[in-house]
């Protein structure tokens, strides 16, 4: 039985907005997509999700890649926003008597970053790497939070937009979903009997 349903933040729960990224490499005559291919690789990644190095330091680190320290700063403003329809459906959740829980690949800036965002307390406890010292998909990330919450891996239906972390969580015998978008989420609690195809949130979506 579902007791906890984990959401994934960036690219479940938060969106960047990706045009601005493509402005800011375009006005510092940099490549398409050469900031993210650096910030995101190997060991930079790792060392900030896992709170070995500070989201400065890894800013600083892209903008020694790029050679420009004022391009590295302005992707790391990047505009993002929260995703309305993904609140609605853990209010749902939530309203049916379910935990809900993100558990995100972050620095130490996210809490001050979701409370920019006013991030609702719809989604509750939020599960930070860079604190835990574990980053998706090691099974310790997991772990963590099936012990803090006091659950099997079979109580929890796990969220992700990356197939190497549902994998990873799916091996541990985590429920999971890849997220495309909302309605085939909706699909597959309905699948896993979580939620029923007559709900709230059906009828909430029919009237936007």
């Amino acid at each position: 039985m579902i007791k906890v349903v984990l959401f994934d933040l960036d690219g479940v729960v938060r969106h960047f907005d990706e045009r601005a990224v493509a402005e800011i490499e375009a006005s510092h005559s940099l490549a398409a997509g050469s900031i993210a291919a650096f910030a995101f690789s190997e060991p930079h990644l790792t060392e900030v999700t896992t709170g070995r190095i500070t989201r400065a330091e890894w800013v600083r680190r892209i903008g020694d890649h790029v050679e420009s320290h004022v391009a590295a700063r302005a992707w790391s403003t990047t505009p993002s926003y929260i995703d309305d329809e993904v609140v609605r459906l853990a209010t749902e959740l939530r309203s049916l008597g379910l935990t809900t829980a993100i558990l995100t690949n972050g620095t130490d800036t996210v809490l001050a970053e979701l409370r920019a965002l006013d991030f609702p307390p719809t989604f509750g406890r939020v599960f930070n790497s860079a604190e835990i010292g574990h980053a998706k998909p090691d099974p310790a990330a997991f772990h963590h939070v099936l012990d803090a919450l006091e659950l099997s891996a079979g109580e929890m239906f796990f969220i992700d937009d990356a197939p190497r972390n549902l994998a990873a969580a799916a091996d541990l015998g985590i429920v999971t979903h890849r997220f495309v978008d909302v309605p085939r989420l909706r699909a597959a609690l309905v699948e896993a009997r979580i939620v029923t195809k007559n709900s709230s949130f059906s009828s909430s979506c029919g009237e936007d």
